[in-house]
């Protein structure tokens, strides 16, 4: 864990009373400091491409003020940096007065990660060797294999959150992620395949072989099946989700919208349904941050809040949103422990951690089984997403056609196309498959990306396809 005091010109005592001083007759606030490394290694057709080492190193201290937030941020932490952030803090809210400050914190002493740092672990030729044994492994399952891009991702952050009255909250988070995607050629046709897994866990225990194998054989499936599509039909018709990576369509056509700042905004589409039913009764959402090892975990937001279970939506009917300090304070709501920030250099804001959907009763067989004429998605894609709305537009890397009951061939070129508030309404059928994701997932908001995880069970839900075939 950083020392962020040592060595410089500042003490610890010094810092706490200069916040001290701040945040007198603010509501809340907080000096945030941050000191990260970051390792990126990419190997593209047998060559490394890129080599990177990145530090981010500074301080953000807030104030807040009934809806106002002042901010000020430095990537140097020294005395007059400090004193700096102060005045500008004090300068933004100087027409408020007589304010309590709100000290009050869930903390915790659960350790959902150990204090590991997967850059240190391998050296960088290492990480090197292996990911060219890993190009070797890809091609020695086809010649049709053209191209093959692998890499690792390894970063270690250190953070410190000083309140008022010198409560001191600290925190070493480390977080590893591999990815493997491919291209493959057979006559005319190219296809393409790409997975990804990672969480916050040491090196070894994180990418061994059966780990990488893993990745690396369901990249080449997903190019290997498409070899052989055909083009999607389009139109309203029965979808069933593959479990795990597709909960990616939970978390940003609904998941953004029970965000706490778009309900005292009222910018959500539900900010006046809270104990009402918004989906049917075999639906249970909820984010929880505080999983183990999960790429969404932490010991503590960004705030010093201790993460928790949060049950959003229960058996259709919605009863809470995921709130940071702010939004719980302006809404009279409950803390939920979703304060994040990409960095030192933002404020907090209300985000999802690992958000999925719980299981209901049936088998993904029994799903299939009951369409006529639909699609089965077996990788969902990427997509936009109006993540106030939840009109959402997605594709499919890979997919069946089902007719009567049956996967007949797979196909190409589909999207799927709806919204958020309606499509929970559609859901008929819940499976009793649940998975989380790989751990890949990266969440963006407000220009702040943040690691996070989703997942869902197998899904039967009356959805718009688009695709190239009426």
């Amino acid at each position: 864990m950083t020392d962020f005091f040592k060595n410089i010109d500042l003490t610890k005592k010094q810092a706490e009373k200069i916040i001290d001083d701040t945040l007198l007759n603010k509501d809340d606030g907080e000096l945030y400091l941050q000191d990260s490394i970051n390792e990126n290694v990419t190997l593209d057709d047998g060559k490394i491409k890129n080599t990177s080492f990145s530090k981010t190193y500074g301080m953000g201290l807030r104030g807040v003020c009934e809806d106002v937030t002042a901010y000020s941020h430095t990537n140097s932490i020294n005395k007059s940096s400090l004193i700096n952030a102060s005045k500008n803090v004090n300068s933004t809210l100087t027409n408020f007065k007589n304010y309590k400050h709100n000290n009050s914190i869930k903390k915790t002493n659960e350790k959902l990660y150990e204090n590991h740092n997967p850059i240190e672990e391998k050296s960088l030729k290492e990480k090197i060797e292996l990911l060219n044994t890993v190009d070797k492994y890809v091609r020695s399952k086809s010649n049709h294999v053209k191209q093959v891009t692998a890499s690792i991702s390894c970063e270690k952050k250190n953070i410190e959150i000083i309140k008022t009255g010198g409560l001191s909250l600290t925190d070493s988070q480390p977080l590893i992620s591999f990815k493997v995607s491919l291209m493959m050629k057979k006559g005319f046709k190219n296809t393409q395949g790409s997975y990804a897994s990672g969480g916050r866990m040491s090196f070894d225990s994180y990418i061994n072989e059966n780990n990488w194998k893993q990745v690396c054989d369901e990249a080449f499936r997903q190019a290997e099946m498409n070899q052989e599509a055909k083009k999607a039909p389009a139109g309203e018709m029965d979808v069933v989700l593959n479990n795990g990576w597709s909960g990616v369509l939970l978390h940003e056509a609904l998941g953004h919208t029970l965000e706490g700042d778009f309900l005292y905004k009222k910018t959500s589409v539900f900010h006046d349904q809270i104990g009402n039913k918004i989906g049917n009764e075999n639906i249970t959402v909820v984010d929880e941050g505080n999983i183990a090892g999960r790429r969404g975990s932490l010991n503590m937001d960004d705030e010093g809040e201790k993460t928790q279970k949060n049950i959003l939506i229960e058996n259709g009917k919605l009863v809470k949103f995921m709130h940071d300090r702010l939004s719980a304070k302006l809404t009279n709501s409950e803390v939920t422990g979703n304060g994040r920030r990409e960095n030192y250099m933002f404020a907090p804001m209300p985000r999802m951690t690992n958000t999925f959907m719980m299981n209901g009763k049936y088998s993904r067989e029994e799903m299939i089984k009951s369409v006529k004429n639909g699609i089965y998605v077996d990788a969902l894609g990427g997509g936009s997403v109006d993540i106030v709305s939840g009109q959402f537009n997605f594709t499919v890397n890979n997919a069946w056609l089902i007719e009567n009951g049956r996967l007949i061939m797979p196909i190409e070129g589909a999207t799927l196309i709806g919204s958020g508030p309606e499509v929970i309404k559609e859901i008929k059928m819940v499976g009793n498959d649940l998975e989380l994701d790989n751990g890949f997932g990266t969440c963006g908001k407000s220009g702040q990306l943040v690691p996070v995880g989703l997942g869902i069970p197998s899904c039967k839900v009356r959805m718009t396809v688009g695709g190239s075939k009426l």
